[in-house]
């Protein structure tokens, strides 16, 4: 992009199609209603089950979503966006709405179950809305459209805890009820409002040529070193990331601060990304893509680096918050809108691989983060720092040497395409 006219947001805004405006209100209302992850431990202790069995339950939640970020990206190839989200939406509700049905003694198996599927739906929609994100938007705002429902995902998730907290006080039943619906509602926009065919539609293959065109791109997958690169730097830089979920709050408290600085980092944080990250993304998309994860990742670990001053001065919490969400914010939109960048025979695989990385790295890291806190201390950070550096690095190879291909292909096209010159000074 740096051989065209900057990208602003108002140009981006006045860009983006009405199918991508449902698309991302869709996902923001879906997040606003999504509180099972969040609070599926305190109900379930609070209904009286055993520890134990609400970390199984977490567990079994966090195994359905890794599995369903992958589902959903197969189904997407084969079946198409619009029908993937709706599918997966008009699937999770019914599951998120009995949860509370089966939070009893006795139904143990069947609430696991329950929760593993409702997982496995509720992320089944992610590779599908991102695929028709990519289909919808044009080429040259595809890292501002990943923006946008990145700050969608972040704006619904920093509301649905305050949302939860009123709701809870009626009756905790109604936060999977409002759940539940709130996927409904999403359903329903987008059979209503999504198109069921972003771009032309292909030739329909049978079951046989869907198989081993699947089975092709996964193998392709596993041979692409500079994919699996990418994808190691996406659990690493995850696995670093839940830590200031995770371990912050423990190294917050052993320093003996108050609960309240916790609070206000993550109020600080929460409003720093929502109102500021399109302005960002903005300006990276300036810069080669390879440059802008680099530089994000490096200041994303300066800033986990400045967590381990935390016990000389509170200000080094806020400090390091703020450094670690501008380290996100400067390489986040360009990591997500990767998978995007490849042919759309294979996106939907590439976009689903690339979340179920994710959430696997999501489910692990808080059990490393404590565990490695506990030994660690003040030394974590700079362990953490150092992890996501080499996150950075690898998301620096997978990524340039994805645009170095490109780059190649475009050009032979371009060769292709044009006349031969005239001949000079040549004899017949």
């Amino acid at each position: 992009m740096t051989d065209e006219s900057p990208i602003g947001v108002l140009d981006t805004l006045r860009a983006t199609p009405t199918t991508v405006r449902y698309l991302l209100g869709g996902v923001l209302v879906n997040q606003l209603g999504a509180f099972v992850q969040t609070f599926l431990v305190l109900y379930l202790t609070h209904r009286g089950m055993s520890d134990g069995t609400a970390g199984l339950a977490l567990g079994a939640y966090s195994l359905g979503t890794v599995f369903g970020t992958v589902l959903g990206g197969e189904i997407t190839q084969r079946l198409g966006a619009r029908t993937t989200i709706v599918a997966a939406m008009a699937g999770s509700a019914p599951l998120v709405a009995v949860l509370p049905l089966l939070a009893k003694p006795g139904l143990t198996v069947p609430l696991l179950l329950a929760v593993a599927l409702a997982g496995l739906f509720a992320q089944a929609y992610r590779p599908a809305a991102a695929v028709l994100l990519s289909d919808l938007m044009p080429e040259r705002y595809q890292v501002m459209a990943f923006s946008m429902m990145r700050i969608a995902l972040n704006t619904g998730a920093a509301l649905a805890p305050l949302i939860a907290a009123g709701v809870i006080l009626l009756d905790w039943d109604l936060l999977f009820w409002i759940d539940g619906a709130t996927t409904l509602v999403y359903a329903a926009l987008a059979f209503r409002l999504l198109p069921r065919h972003a771009v032309p539609e292909r030739e329909p293959q049978d079951a046989a040529e869907r198989r081993s065109g699947g089975r092709a791109a996964y193998a392709a997958m596993l041979r692409d070193k500079a994919y699996l690169a990418y994808l190691a730097a996406v659990m690493l830089g995850t696995v670093a990331y839940v830590q200031s979920a995770i371990s912050l709050p423990l190294e917050i408290v052993h320093d003996g601060y108050s609960t309240g600085l916790y609070s206000a980092v993550l109020t600080a944080s929460s409003l720093v990304l929502i109102t500021c990250e399109l302005k960002i993304t903005s300006y990276i998309t300036r810069i080669p893509t390879y440059l802008a994860v680099g530089v994000g990742h490096l200041v994303n670990s300066v800033g986990l680096a400045v967590y381990g001053l935390a016990v000389h001065s509170g200000a080094f919490v806020l400090f390091g918050a703020v450094l670690a969400v501008s380290g996100l914010m400067i390489a986040g939109p360009s990591m997500f809108a990767h998978p995007a960048t490849f042919p759309d025979e294979s996106k939907a695989r590439y976009l689903g691989t690339m979340q179920a990385a994710a959430g696997l790295a999501s489910a692990v890291g808080p059990l490393f983060g404590v565990w490695a806190w506990t030994h660690l201390h003040a030394g974590f950070w700079v362990l953490m720092a150092v992890v996501n550096g080499l996150a950075g690095v690898l998301a620096v190879v997978g990524i340039k040497h994805r645009a170095d291909l490109r780059a190649a292909a475009e050009q032979q096209a371009e060769q292709k395409t044009d006349p031969d010159p005239d001949p000079v000074g040549e004899t017949v």
